[in-house]
């Protein structure tokens, strides 16, 4: 059996049709669509496997939807695969907290119904946006976040740390576009995601307050292996101190590259991305780019049902 440290991708690694085959396949796999229909009250096999890029783009299904993607994968997986380790980029945490035997299932489904809904309702106004800022190093980065951020009198900051050259920026729309304008000036390109608010900022507070009052009242139990959180970006292996750090996720920035090097420091070098496409296994390399390793540096991907019975 292979062993093996383990990637869950989140929002932007949907696909049409993401699941399906592995539902079609799995009676269990069916199940856990339904049981997250019946806890988000959508209709989440029609928008994924029938429905269009827009309506797959809401939170409010895509949260639940990805999450069980990424569960059921794992599910057909798991028979040749064991864990050495989980993370998970933004949502995707969820997902490795599941796996990781920290959260049960219909817990797990439940927390990122909620969340979903939360962060689709947190900026009804549509103040907040997020932008990659893609070709400058992170010291330029923040530069220009400190600059934009002082003249605008708003909020912004780096919110995702995704790799060295790639770091995504949120706050207020007036924020992000004057900082995406200063990047330009500087040779750098800003992309605007496709989001309904400012992810991990302190603009989703509120969202963040209320889905913690429903985590204060969650069991969090000791992981079969170790969780590379996204607050922390090591290692947590009870279930109190991942508790602590899940109650301001949705809030702080994601610490990406710092994971995949604390990954590797821990002797972690063969990563598993399991999800509807490739996303966190192309960003391996970049992030351990000049970093020692205990090994060579191998990476997979798992997003379809002939992949996890191979």
């Amino acid at each position: 059996m292979r062993a093996a440290s383990l990637l869950f991708p989140g929002q932007g690694a949907q696909v049409p049709g993401m699941g399906r085959d592995v539902a079609d396949a799995s009676s269990e796999a069916m199940d856990m669509w339904k049981k997250a229909e019946a806890i988000s009250g959508l209709p989440l096999r029609e928008i994924y496997w029938e429905g269009d890029e827009a309506a797959m783009s809401d939170t409010r299904a895509l949260q639940p939807a990805l999450t069980v993607v990424n569960l059921t994968l794992w599910q057909a997986l798991s028979r040749s695969v064991r864990p050495l380790a989980c993370a998970g980029h933004s949502l995707g945490e969820y997902s490795a907290l599941a796996v990781a035997r920290v959260l049960d299932v219909e817990t797990c489904l439940k927390l990122v119904s909620l969340r979903g809904r939360l962060m689709a309702e947190s900026d009804p106004d549509g103040l907040g946006a997020m932008a990659a800022i893609v070709k400058l190093p992170l010291e330029k980065v923040q530069e220009i976040v400190e600059k934009a951020k002082a003249e605008s009198g708003e909020v912004l900051l780096v919110a995702n740390y995704n790799t060295p050259g790639q770091y995504v920026i949120s706050g207020t729309k007036d924020a992000v576009a004057l900082a995406s304008s200063m990047a330009k000036e500087v040779k750098g390109r800003a992309l605007p995601l496709a989001v309904s608010g400012a992810f991990h900022s302190p603009l989703m507070q509120k969202a963040a307050d209320e889905l913690a009052s429903h985590m204060k009242k969650v069991v969090w139990a000791r992981p079969i292996c170790p969780v590379y959180s996204n607050v922390t970006a090591g290692p947590l292996e009870d279930g109190e101190s991942i508790r602590e750090a899940m109650l301001v996720q949705m809030t702080s920035p994601v610490r990406w590259i710092e994971i995949m090097q604390s990954e590797a420091a821990h002797g972690l070098h063969d990563f598993i991305e399991v999800g509807p496409k490739a996303i966190l296994s192309k960003m391996v390399a970049r992030c351990l780019e000049g970093v020692e390793t205990a090994g060579p540096v191998t990476t997979a991907v798992v997003s379809k049902l002939e992949e996890a019975t191979a």
